[in-house]
């Protein structure tokens, strides 16, 4: 009989969620940076092999929200967690933290589904550290989600634990979102490599026109900021910052759809957006207010 179900993958910011969604999968679906909090929506990938479809759930990084952004993406990975049928609780080895995956979320009980915990980044450690590791965490999995150390026995992990089921999607299927989210999410991502300190989280993406039926294909995109002054730094000298942007996210999105791309790029102030819960909807992000009970 054949094994199907969601795998939420959860933990703190930068633990490496994105990184190791992108491994299962095999494509880059998830955006990565060393700045947390770069994930604020659940990414979906899927992944068929033999008789096995593992639906994971890249989620936003648990942590203490401040404003509605924040909220919405706490909100947004506890409805991943109570979705799920595995979570992999994943943990930054470098960081040993030992924080149960109940306690990390703030949630009042363990969830409901089966949680492995895993340790990843055991690529930043040697030969006596793993040991250690290993010795402190009894019966905890040990992966490098960038070199891809471990990951068979964590999928081994995963599939004894799914439920039996039919494949939930077809298994040539690698995701269930759609080219204008991920081309709004690489704009976003090359944002993030490209500026400094905190106004990348100031910015958020929206593709407002995604025409596959012109030759290159069109894409219009919106990369809002907070504040004037944030417009001008994102703008640049002359427009230098904003094109350069363009033209590495543009390269991204060719890698994705498979052909050309004209990117039209834009930048408009949407003022105090992340505290501002119709905002945040436009965007698609779920106020915090719709998380299960």
């Amino acid at each position: 009989m054949p094994r199907a179900g969601i795998v939420t993958v959860a933990g703190k910011p930068n633990a490496g969620k994105s990184t190791l969604l992108n491994r299962i999968v095999g494509e880059k679906l998830s955006i990565v940076s060393p700045k947390p909090q770069s994930t604020r929506d659940r990414i979906v990938g899927i992944h068929s092999a033999g008789d096995t479809q593992m639906v994971l759930l890249d989620t936003p990084g648990l942590l203490a929200p401040r404003y509605e952004l924040q909220r919405a993406m706490r909100a947004t990975a506890l409805r991943a967690l109570h979705e799920a049928d595995v979570v992999i609780h994943l943990v930054d080895a470098t960081d040993d933290d030992r924080t149960p995956l109940a306690e990390a979320a703030g949630l009042d009980q363990p969830p409901r589904a089966p949680v492995l915990a895993v340790y990843n980044k055991i690529d930043r450690l040697d030969a006596a550290a793993r040991a250690a590791l290993a010795e402190r965490h009894p019966g905890a999995l040990l992966v490098s989600a960038t070199s891809g150390e471990g990951v068979d026995a964590l999928l081994a992990a995963v599939r004894e634990r799914l439920p039996e089921s039919p494949f939930l999607y077809p298994d040539d299927e690698l995701s269930v979102q759609t080219l204008r989210f991920f081309a709004a999410e690489l704009v976003r991502e090359t944002a993030l490599e490209q500026l400094e300190e905190e106004l990348p989280y100031s910015v958020a993406c929206q593709v407002e026109e995604f025409r596959e039926d012109r030759v290159p294909v069109y894409i219009r995109a919106v990369l809002y900021v907070e504040r004037e002054s944030q417009k001008r730094i994102l703008i640049g000298a002359g427009g230098a910052r904003v094109r350069s942007i363009g033209r590495a996210a543009r390269v991204k999105i060719e890698t994705l759809v498979g052909q050309a791309v004209y990117l039209d790029l834009w930048v408009k102030v949407l003022p105090n957006w992340r505290k501002n819960a119709v905002a945040l909807r436009r965007f698609g992000y779920r106020p915090s207010e719709e998380s299960p009970s």
